[in-house]
């Protein structure tokens, strides 16, 4: 068992495009849980240098954007000093180097408990077209997509041109390795889509290309366990925006969150059942979120992805799901750090 009061390292920031989302989720988290938690918050920098303590505390007080410091000396990429005498890790990073298993395997060979997904899971998880396959093969409805790597948009661009127009118009663009929107387009024509996919590919060398849902509802459901996970009720997001795109996520008022979301009972019911089967899928641990599609007038619903380590502000969705159903925010941290201990 995890001891009354816990010591947990908490790791933020890193180097992916949504360090200021992780030091957001950190520093709801340092004070939702006050002193039911021995906290050592570290942040990561941009560069990946691992703060110390009184440095990571400063950064965390700052509420305006880290800029690269070009100075800053390369790594150390894992501070073994920082994991002495923890009880567990919760490693509150989002995107690539901390979601996408890389961390997870570091803490793994150390034999360090840590909250969330696996290495095999979280990098899954953190790959859309990885995540699509798994999907696919688990039987999960999904829309039509395709591939592009950076390799065969550069060398065989007619033929992939001749796979995306398959998709239809509108359609989406996303780098397969990235999160909070960050490089997604909705794109409505040939050339707004060459555009999307070279900024894309400056994210990454492999693109993923989906074909839109016209009039969807967006739904997402929580998931919270083991091999036997719980399902929370269902949210939806709903924005003024043509997608719920970064500023709508993280702009006070640009998107309404209804939780729960007025659905049928049925169609919620179909939302938490699709939910557990993606990530039993992906074979995920502690906590994550599923995003679907939902349309109304054809009555049809998609699995769109799932986030192994979603926003954990006290308003992101994840924690108000939770709230709704019944589990207070201090609380679901807890239970993750507790979960932590028995994952592996």
């Amino acid at each position: 068992m995890i001891p009354e009061r816990p010591r947990v390292l908490l790791l933020c920031g890193g180097p992916s495009a949504e360090h200021e989302v992780s030091l957001a989720s950190a520093r709801s988290l340092l004070a939702a849980t006050g002193d039911r938690v021995a906290w050592v918050p570290r942040v990561i920098s941009r560069g990946g240098q691992w703060l110390d303590e009184r440095q990571s505390l400063g950064r965390l007080a700052q509420r305006t954007p880290a800029q690269p410091d070009p100075t800053e000396p390369p790594g150390p990429r894992l501070d073994l000093a920082a994991l002495a005498g923890v009880d567990a890790v919760f490693p509150l990073l989002h995107g690539p180097y901390g979601e996408d298993g890389r961390l997870q395997g570091a803490l793994e060979v150390l034999g360090v408990p840590y909250v969330g997904s696996s290495v095999l899971a979280s990098a899954v998880g953190m790959d859309k077209l990885a995540m699509k396959a798994v999907f696919g093969e688990a039987g999960l409805p999904q829309v039509a997509y395709r591939a592009v790597t950076r390799h065969r948009w550069r060398t065989q661009r007619e033929a992939v041109d001749a796979e995306l127009d398959g998709l239809g118009w509108p359609a989406f663009v996303k780098p397969a390795n990235l999160g909070s929107s960050i490089g997604i387009a909705r794109v409505a024509s040939p050339a707004e889509r060459d555009a999307a996919v070279e900024e894309a590919l400056a994210h990454d060398r492999r693109v993923i290309v989906e074909a839109a849902v016209v009039g969807a509802r967006e739904l997402e459901v929580a998931v919270l366990g083991l091999d036997d996970p719980r399902t929370s009720v269902v949210g939806e997001i709903r924005t003024t925006a043509a997608f719920y795109d970064y500023a709508a996520k993280y702009t006070p008022g640009a998107a309404r969150l209804d939780v729960p979301a007025e659905v049928p009972a049925r169609v919620a019911d179909a939302c938490r059942a699709y939910a557990r089967r993606a990530f039993l899928a992906i074979d995920g641990a502690g906590l994550a979120r599923v995003d679907l599609f939902w349309q109304p007038d054809r009555d049809a619903l998609w699995v769109n992805e799932i986030n192994t380590m979603p926003g954990f502000t006290e308003t992101s969705m994840f924690p108000r799901l939770w709230a709704a159903t019944g589990l207070a925010y201090p609380d679901l941290a807890l239970h993750l750090i507790e979960l932590a201990r028995t994952a592996r």
